[in-house]
């Protein structure tokens, strides 16, 4: 059986191992909350999911289900297998403190997304520069005809989600993601799930 639902607290993050051919479901519970994603090779964690090789093999920047998630050494990942939404990110990197200087000078500034995923990769001997652009589950940053890039409220509703199959073993961080405006202006817990390959078994 698995663990069940796993719950990412407000505005923190968690890493966690993620078997080869094991299920990870991240679902929105409330709606309107992007989580922020991270992939490391578990055998060898210079090897990080990347952006670019993804949006260049998939050609597109509306990833969903059936594409797949590349490293930094062009393999597979992490492959969508199953998507509620449609609308994610994979263009702006992880919230920070400094993203609070810059875009929100009037808040109390906040570690964000970064802080978050450092702190929780850090026993696994990630440094924070081996941070790398997150897959932003649920996320909603629309392209203008004029390359402008804008930060609106999730499409994402309650229950909605998002369900990954690991393709190598892994280790992945997680955040509930802290930026207002990424958020709608709020802020929400993301639940996740792991069903292993011998839970799948085990209900054939």
């Amino acid at each position: 059986m698995t663990d069940g639902v796993q719950v990412i607290a407000e505005r923190s993050g968690t890493a966690f191992r993620l078997p080869r051919g094991a299920i990870l479901t991240v679902t929105d519970p409330k709606g309107e909350q992007v989580a922020d994603l991270l992939a490391y090779n578990a055998a060898d964690v210079r090897e990080v999911i990347s952006s670019g090789r993804t949006l260049d093999y998939a050609e597109t920047i509306s990833l969903t289900t059936g594409h797949a998630l590349y490293s930094n050494r062009s393999q597979v990942m992490l492959t969508i297998i199953a998507d509620s939404v449609g609308r994610h990110d994979f263009l702006l990197t992880p919230c920070s403190i400094d993203t609070f200087h810059h875009f929100y000078p009037d808040l109390k500034p906040h570690r964000g997304c970064f802080g978050n995923l450092a702190e929780a990769l850090a026993p696994y001997g990630i440094e924070p520069d081996a941070i790398p652009v997150a897959f932003n589950c649920f996320m909603n940053v629309p392209v203008a005809a004029d390359g402008k890039l804008r930060v609106l409220p999730p499409v994402s509703k309650a229950g909605d989600h998002i369900r990954f199959r690991a393709e190598m073993d892994l280790i992945i961080g997680l955040t509930a993601c802290s930026a207002p405006d990424s958020n709608g202006g709020s802020f929400k817990p993301i639940h996740y799930e792991i069903e292993t390959v011998a839970d799948q078994a085990a209900v054939l």
